[in-house]
C-alpha cells in the first residue's frame, strides 16, 4: 500500500507553534504515512531522535511576531503574505502531500487552496468564532497609561475594529489570487482551513453551534528533547518545588524579577530560561536550564508559574497542577480565562506584576486544597482524549 504523505508547517514565531504540530507528528502511524515537517531554520536540534523529514520554510522572526503584539499592530502586512504564499506554493509543488497541516500558518488559507491539497488547520479553541469570549485588555500601551478597567472597556469597544485591522492583510493576499474574503472578524482569519482542529477541550472552552469540520483534538503536549541538567536528582529533599517557565512570548524578561520574589519562600524553585534569557544572580533556592523536561517538571512540581500560554498550561494540567499565568498578549489572556473559570489558577497582569502580589498568589495556590483538587478534575478530563487518535480519525475522513 502507497504511504499518504502528510505535510506539517509550523510558523515558528514561538517554540509553541513548532512544538505543537511536531509532537502530532510523531503519533502518526508510519506504515500509512509518509510524514514530512517544514519550519524555519533554527529548529534542528528540537528534531534530534525524530524520523519526520524536514524541510526549510522561511518564517517573520520571533522578535518581529513579539513587538507587534506588544504594540498591538498586525503581526503581518500583506506582502509578508504574499511571500509566504509563494514559499507555500514552491514546497507544496515539490512535495505534492495528500493532506497538508498548519499552525497559525496563515498564508495556507490561499496557497493550500490554490495548490487543491485538504488544509487542516490548528488552533486554540479561545480563537474559534463559536466559542464566547470576554476580552481584557492585554498589556499594551492602552494599559499602560489608563486604570485597568477603564481600559477593559475601551478595549472591547475597539476590539470588533482591532480585529478588522488584523484581517485586512489576508483578506487582501486572498482577492488577488481571486479568492473570496473571509471579513473582518480575525477569528474567521485565524480558522480558515477545510478542517479545524482545537488544540483544547470543550469542558474548558465550551462551543455553540460547532460545525462538522471544527472539532477538538484534546491538549497537545510536548517537551523539547533535552538532557536533565545536574542538578536535577539532587534537589533537597523536604520542599515543595514550583516550576517557572515563561517561555518565548514576550515575558521572558520578567523572569529574574519573578526568581526574586520567590526568594524569601521555603520553596525550591526550577526555572527554564528559553535559551535566551539572562536570569541573573540567582537566589539560593534557584536552579535554572536552559531547556527542562516540560511535562516532567509539571509532574514533580506543586506549582507552575508561567506565560499564561496554553502549552505550559497544559503541562500542568495534565498533570493535576495549578497555574500561576503571568499574562502578556491576547492569547495568553484567553487562555487563562479558560483556566482560571475551571479554579485550577490564577491571572496576573505582566504590565502590573509586583513581587508581594506575586508571592501572595503563589503561597495561596500552594496552601489552599482547591485549585488543586480542581487541576485533578482538569486532569482526569484531559485524560479522555488521544490527540493522535482524533487526528488520525480526520485524516482517515479527508483522505477516504
Amino acid at each position: 500500500m502507497d504511504l499518504q504523505k502528510i505535510l506539517f508547517v509550523a510558523e515558528a514565531v514561538t517554540l509553541a507553534h513548532v512544538g505543537r504540530p511536531l509532537a502530532l507528528a510523531r503519533t502518526l502511524d508510519r506504515q500509512r504515512y509518509d510524514v514530512h515537517f517544514a519550519c524555519a531554520p533554527g529548529y534542528e536540534h528540537f528534531f534530534k531522535g525524530s524520523d519526520v523529514t524536514s524541510w526549510p520554510l522561511n518564517s517573520i522572526s520571533s522578535a518581529r511576531f513579539l513587538a507587534a503584539l506588544a504594540a498591538g499592530k498586525p503581526v503581518y502586512d500583506a506582502r509578508t503574505l504574499a511571500q509566504y504564499v509563494d514559499d507555500d506554493m514552491r514546497l507544496l509543488m515539490a512535495l505534492r502531500p495528500d493532506v497538508v497541516i498548519g499552525d497559525f500558518r496563515l498564508s495556507l488559507s490561499v496557497s493550500a487552496r490554490l495548490a487543491q491539497v485538504p488544509y487542516v488547520g490548528l488552533i486554540n479553541a479561545y480563537w474559534s468564532p463559536y466559542v464566547d469570549q470576554h476580552y481584557q485588555v492585554p498589556a499594551i500601551a492602552l494599559a499602560r497609561v489608563l486604570p485597568i478597567p477603564l481600559a477593559d472597556r475601551l478595549f472591547r469597544l475597539v476590539q470588533p475594529l482591532a480585529f478588522a485591522l488584523h484581517s485586512r492583510p489576508l483578506n487582501w493576499v486572498r482577492r488577488a489570487y481571486h479568492l473570496p474574503s473571509l471579513g473582518y472578524d480575525l477569528r474567521r482569519i485565524y480558522t480558515d482551513a477545510d478542517h479545524v482542529l482545537y488544540a483544547d477541550i470543550p469542558e474548558m472552552f465550551p462551543a455553540r453551534a460547532l460545525p462538522i469540520t471544527h472539532s477538538y483534538l484534546g491538549p497537545v503536549t510536548w517537551s523539547p528533547p533535552t538532557e536533565l541538567p545536574p542538578w536535577w536528582d539532587a534537589l533537597p529533599a523536604g520542599r515543595e518545588i514550583v516550576y517557572v517557565t515563561l517561555g518565548s512570548s514576550g515575558q521572558g524578561a520578567l523572569l529574574p524579577k519573578v526568581l526574586q520574589a520567590l526568594a524569601p519562600l521555603p520553596l525550591t524553585v526550577i526555572a527554564a530560561t528559553a535559551g535566551n534569557v539572562d536570569p541573573g544572580l540567582l537566589p539560593e533556592n534557584v536552579h535554572v536550564a536552559s531547556y527542562l523536561p516540560g511535562e516532567q517538571a509539571a509532574r514533580r512540581s506543586r506549582l507552575v508559574i508561567c506565560n499564561g500560554g496554553s502549552p505550559t498550561s497544559q503541562q500542568a494540567l495534565a498533570a493535576g497542577v495549578p497555574v500561576l499565568g503571568i499574562a502578556g498578549n491576547l492569547d495568553q489572556y484567553l487562555n487563562m480565562a479558560g483556566v482560571v473559570k475551571t479554579g485550577a489558577g490564577a491571572l496576573l497582569r505582566s504590565d502590573r506584576l509586583v513581587a508581594e502580589q506575586l508571592r501572595a498568589t503563589a503561597l495561596r495556590l500552594l496552601a489552599e486544597p482547591e485549585p488543586r483538587t480542581a487541576a485533578g478534575r482538569v486532569a482526569q478530563q484531559f485524560a479522555h482524549y488521544d490527540p493522535g487518535a482524533r487526528l488520525a480519525g480526520v485524516l482517515a475522513q479527508l483522505l477516504s
